[in-house]
């Protein structure tokens, strides 16, 4: 098993670095165009930059999270006592990343700020990228009679974006101090606990592991917004970091943290959830040491391993909990 965990992640390592060699050299080698063109004769795509560097970007952002996304669903199985289920991880992974890919998609004024580096995608190849996973995921999760997990973050991630709009008014979820982070946290939580609680009886196990994840999201979307604090102002978006300031912001989170493990403590000691405290303890003091010593300047910084700190300790930190769990002897 600890082989097996170490071969996947050097391949995953090496597959990433791969691909952005590639993405790299291809590029490069046509310098004097800004994007690869292809032309076809059809009403949708004629005459589209299908493959120019945006269109690979934008369909390349949410590959990272929806794998995070799929091997937390794998640690809810494991804290539920669930068998593994990799057909649900892969749907869980790609429901996450049509609801990212839309939101990038469908273009929010902060997101011209925040990810400028996606301006001049073509919108409809990320759509159709959007339906196709989405549908796949919906028929994979339809196989075991799960029906509304995967529209729950779909639908949010539509409102979320694009908001409701009542008469002369719109509301929008990413309106008031944290909600963002909050409307994060529960849409993703919640679509665990939806998926998790198709094999686990106890509600009580399932509302742990719901509160788990809304609680660590929650903690790394407000991580995310320490870059984005210029973008998210400029939208009117009244986030933790905008509000209470970056240092403030991080002392919050912590307690936050505490009080979350505290309770998975509890849960642990009375069996409502696995014996998998070297996951909890790994993502507990990993997240701490990481808010402890981040600043938003590591992301303008010349050294990549300052500018990779965050996606490294976000998005891998499921990976790493895992393989080292797999070197753990039972």
């Amino acid at each position: 098993m600890c082989t097996g965990w170490i071969i996947s992640l050097l391949g995953v390592v090496w597959v990433s670095r791969w691909i952005y060699i590639q993405d790299k050299n291809n590029f490069n080698a046509a310098k004097n165009y800004d994007e690869v063109v292809i032309k076809y004769q059809g009403k949708i795509f004629y005459d589209v930059a299908l493959f120019g560097k945006p269109t690979l970007r934008l369909l390349n952002s949410s590959t990272v999270v929806a794998i995070s996304g799929g091997l937390r669903l794998h640690i809810a199985f494991l804290l539920a006592g669930i068998a593994v289920s990799i057909p649900e991880y892969c749907a869980g992974a790609l429901i996450i990343y049509s609801t990212y890919t839309l939101d990038r998609a469908l273009e929010c004024k902060e997101d011209q700020i925040n990810k400028s580096e996606l301006c001049g995608a073509d919108k409809k190849t990320g759509l159709i990228a959007c339906v196709l996973s989405f549908l796949i995921g919906a028929f994979l999760l339809a196989r075991d009679g799960i029906y509304f997990a995967p529209f729950f973050p779909f639908v949010v991630g539509y409102l979320y974006t694009h908001g409701v709009r009542i008469g002369p008014y719109t509301l929008k979820l990413k309106g008031s101090m944290g909600v963002k982070n909050i409307v994060i946290g529960i849409t993703w939580g919640g679509t665990i606990a939806l998926i998790v609680s198709r094999w686990c009886s106890s509600v009580v196990t399932v509302g742990i592991i719901f509160l788990f994840f809304a609680m660590k999201i929650f903690v790394t979307s407000c991580v995310n917004d320490f870059k984005d604090v210029r973008g998210d102002a400029a939208a009117g978006i009244r986030t933790l970091p905008a509000c209470l300031g970056e240092n403030a912001t991080k002392k919050v989170l912590i307690l936050v943290l505490l009080g979350l493990h505290s309770v998975m403590l509890y849960a642990l000691f009375a069996g409502i959830i696995g014996d998998e405290w070297f996951i909890l303890l790994f993502g507990l003091v990993l997240t701490i040491a990481f808010l402890m010593v981040y600043s938003s300047s590591f992301e303008h910084k010349s050294q990549i391993y300052y500018r990779k700190l965050r996606e490294f300790v976000i998005s891998w930190e499921y990976v790493f909990s895992l393989a080292l769990r797999a070197c753990i002897p039972v």
